[in-house]
C-alpha cells in the first residue's frame, strides 16, 4: 500500500509501473526464438499478466505474452507471477466453517463420458465435508460438457456472488456450492474470447483452476486432476503459493478428478504445505468392478456439428441433462458407474483431509451417504 509520507508530508511512494512499458520489454526477450527467448522473474509476469487483466495492453501483445511463454515453456516463477495476478484479481470470500475443499474439475469440460464431479459437492457435505466446485461456461481446447452444464441442469443456481456462495457453506441443509469464474474474477473470465483466437493452451489454462475464491476459517483443500505426467509437481507448487493448506492432485479420466474405474491409478498429495508424494490407489479395494473407465455416454445422444475438427461433437445440454439425471441417482443410492465415480473420488478425499483413517474406511463411510439417499436432498 502506497502509504509512505516524509517529514514534509510530500508522498515518497513509488509510482505505479508503466504496464505497457513494462509488457513491450517482456515482448523483446520472451518472443525472441527457441534459443535466443529469455525468461521473466516472478514480478515482471505478475506485472505482465497484470496488464492484461486491467486491458492496459493491446489484445495482440496479450497473445503474443501468453504464446511466447508458453513456445519457450514457462518457468515456475513465471507460473507464481501470473498466479498471483489472478489471486489479486479474484473475489474471495472466508466461508463461516473451519475448512472447505475446492473441486477445481477441467474448466473445458468433458465430451468422452458423462462427469459424475459435479456432484461430488453435495456428497461431501453430506459427510460433513463442506465443499465448494469451480468452472465456468465453456472455454478451449475442450469445449466440452461443464460443471456448470451440469449444475445448471439439476437445477441449481450456478450464478451467485462468491458471498452467496459461501453462505450456502455454512447452512446444514445445503453444505455445498458451485461458484462461476464470471463472479469471482470477472477480468479473468473476459479474456476467454483471447483464448479462443489463441487455440492452443496457455499458461491461464494451467494456473486459473488455483484461484480460491472461497476458503475456510482455519483451512482450504485443493482437489484437481490431470493427465499428462508432468503436472503434478507445477500443480502442486501453483497450489502451495496459493495458499492452500493441502492438495489432492488425481490423474483421471479426461484430466478430471475421477480415477479410471477399471485399473488402479495414482494420485499426488500434501498436507500443512508439505511437500508432495505421489500415492496408488485401486477401485477394487472399495469393492469397484467396473469394465468401463467412466461413465460411458448414453447411445441415444443427440449429436451436434462444430467447427473445430479437434473437438468432439456431444450435444452439450442434453449431455448435461444426462449427467444431472445420472448424478442424482446416484445421490440417491442407484448403482451403476456414477455411484461408482462419487464412491472412488469422494472415498479419497475424506481420507485426504484426515476423516477417515484410511482409504477403506473412507469408502465405508461414502457407501453409507451414497445409500442412504441423503445427499440427493442437497441439491437445490
Amino acid at each position: 500500500m502506497n502509504t509512505a509520507v516524509t517529514d514534509s508530508n510530500v508522498n515518497t511512494a513509488a509510482p505505479a509501473p508503466d504496464l505497457a512499458k513494462t509488457m513491450h520489454s517482456i515482448i523483446q526477450r520472451i518472443a525472441t526464438g527457441p534459443e535466443l527467448s529469455k525468461d521473466i522473474s516472478m514480478q515482471e509476469a505478475k506485472l505482465g499478466m497484470q496488464a492484461i487483466l486491467e486491458d492496459a495492453i493491446d489484445p495482440v501483445q496479450a497473445g503474443i505474452f501468453l504464446i511466447a511463454l508458453r513456445m519457450k515453456r514457462e518457468t515456475n516463477d513465471e507460473f507464481k507471477g501470473i498466479l498471483d495476478a489472478i489471486l489479486d484479481a479474484t473475489q474471495r470470500v472466508t466461508a463461516d466453517v473451519d475448512e472447505v475443499v475446492d473441486i477445481a474439475d477441467p474448466y473445458d469440460g468433458y465430451n468422452r463420458c458423462l462427469p459424475a464431479a459435479p456432484f461430488l459437492a453435495p456428497l461431501l457435505a453430506e459427510l460433513g465435508v463442506p465443499a465448494i466446485c469451480q468452472g465456468l461456461e465453456a472455454v478451449g481446447p475442450k469445449y466440452g460438457v461443464t460443471a456448470r452444464h451440469v449444475i445448471r441442469a439439476a437445477g441449481v443456481n450456478v450464478d451467485l456472488t462468491p458471498a452467496a456462495a459461501a453462505a450456502r457453506l455454512s447452512d446444514p441443509a445445503i453444505g455445498w456450492s458451485y461458484v462461476d469464474q464470471a463472479q469471482f474474477c470477472p477480468a479473468l473470465h473476459d479474456l476467454i474470447s483471447l483464448r479462443t483466437k489463441i487455440i492452443k493452451r496457455q499458461a491461464v489454462t494451467t494456473i486459473e483452476t488455483q484461484s480460491k475464491p472461497i476458503v475456510g476459517r482455519k483451512k482450504t483443500h485443493l482437489v484437481t486432476g490431470y493427465v499428462h505426467k508432468p503436472y503434478p509437481p507445477i500443480y502442486a507448487m501453483l497450489a502451495r503459493h496459493a495458499g492452500f493448506d493441502s492438495a489432492l492432485i488425481i490423474r483421471g479420466v479426461e484430466g478430471g478428478v475421477i480415477p479410471s474405474l477399471r485399473q488402479p491409478g495414482k494420485a499426488t498429495r500434501y498436507d500443512n504445505h508439505g511437500e508432495e508424494y505421489e500415492i496408488d490407489l485401486d477401485p477394487t479395494t472399495l469393492g469397484i468392478e467396473q469394465t468401463a473407465r467412466s461413465v460411458p455416454l448414453p447411445d441415444d445422444l443427440p449429436k451436434t456439428e462444430r467447427a473445430d475438427e479437434v473437438v468432439i461433437a456431444v450435444d452439450i445440454n442434453a449431455t448435461a441433462a444426462a449427467a444431472a439425471k445420472a448424478g442424482m441417482a446416484a445421490l440417491r443410492g442407484e448403482k451403476g458407474a456414477t455411484y461408482d465415480s462419487l464412491l472412488l473420488t469422494a472415498s479419497l478425499i475424506v481420507h485426504h483431509v484426515g476423516k477417515a483413517a484410511s482409504f477403506k474406511a473412507a469408502g465405508e463411510l461414502v457407501r453409507a451417504a451414497l445409500d442412504s439417499g441423503r445427499a440427493a436432498a442437497r441439491v437445490k
